[in-house]
C-alpha cells in the first residue's frame, strides 16, 4: 500500500503461498488471516475429504472452502477486514501504517542519540529492539537489568512493552500498531522508559 515499502514484496512472485495478518498491523480484531496460493490444487488435496453428506449437486459449479482447510465450519472472518478497508480505503489504512513507521523511525533516533540505550536491529516498519547499556558489564548482566527495566515499565501500568532474545541478548520491544496510536503516546513511553531506567540504576 506504501509505494516506497514496496522492496518488502520482491521476489514474492517466486512463493508458492503468502500469509499476511491483517489482525497484527491493518486494525482488524482478532483472528484472521489472509492466505494467497498459486496452487489451489495442492492445497485441496491435502485437505479434501468428502463423505456423502458434504456432497451437492452444485459441486463442480462453487469453490466449497471447506476443502481448503481442516474445520468445516467457519466464521466470516473476512467481513472484519472488509469493513475496515471500506472505513478508512485503501489510501487512509497506508497512511495509518506510514505513520507508525515514521514514529518507529524517530523512537530509534532518541535511542541512538541516548549513550546509554542501543538499538539492537534495523527499524524498517513499527517494531524497535532496545536494550539499556550502562557499560562495564557483562552479557550476563545486562540480560537481567534489562529483564528488570522492563518488568519496572510494565509495572508502572502507563505502558506494555514485550521483549525477544536476538543472539542471546535480552531484547525489549516497542512496537506502533494501535489505530490510535499518536506521537504523544511514543513521547509518553519514551519517559516512563527513562523514569524506570533511574529507578533501577
Amino acid at each position: 500500500m506504501i509505494p516506497e515499502m514496496k522492496w518488502i514484496t520482491k521476489g514474492w512472485e517466486r512463493a508458492d503461498s503468502i500469509v499476511i495478518n491483517p489482525h497484527k498491523w491493518m486494525f482488524t480484531p482478532m483472528d484472521l488471516s489472509v492466505y494467497f496460493t498459486r496452487k489451489p490444487e495442492i492445497l485441496k488435496q491435502a485437505f479434501s475429504l468428502v463423505p456423502e453428506y458434504l456432497k451437492t449437486n452444485k459441486d463442480a459449479e462453487v469453490e466449497n472452502l471447506m476443502d481448503y482447510g481442516i474445520q468445516l465450519g467457519r466464521r466470516f472472518r473476512s467481513l472484519k477486514l472488509w469493513f475496515i478497508i471500506r472505513y478508512f480505503g485503501v489510501e487512509g489504512l497506508a497512511a495509518r501504517i506510514k505513520e507508525h513507521i515514521d514514529l518507529a523511525q524517530e523512537f530509534a533516533k532518541w535511542l541512538d542519540d541516548e549513550k546509554d540505550f542501543e538499538r539492537m536491529a534495523p527499524v524498517p516498519f513499527s517494531t524497535v529492539c532496545f536494550r539499556y547499556n550502562p557499560g562495564n558489564k557483562t552479557e550476563e548482566e545486562l540480560n537481567k537489568l534489562n529483564e528488570k527495566l522492563l518488568e519496572d515499565i510494565n509495572f508502572s501500568g502507563k505502558i506494555f512493552l514485550s521483549h525477544t532474545k536476538l543472539n542471546g541478548k535480552f531484547v525489549i520491544r516497542l512496537t506502533i500498531g494501535s489505530i490510535r496510536h499518536e506521537r504523544r503516546h511514543i513521547v509518553e513511553a519514551w519517559e516512563v522508559i527513562k523514569k524506570s531506567v533511574r529507578k533501577i540504576k
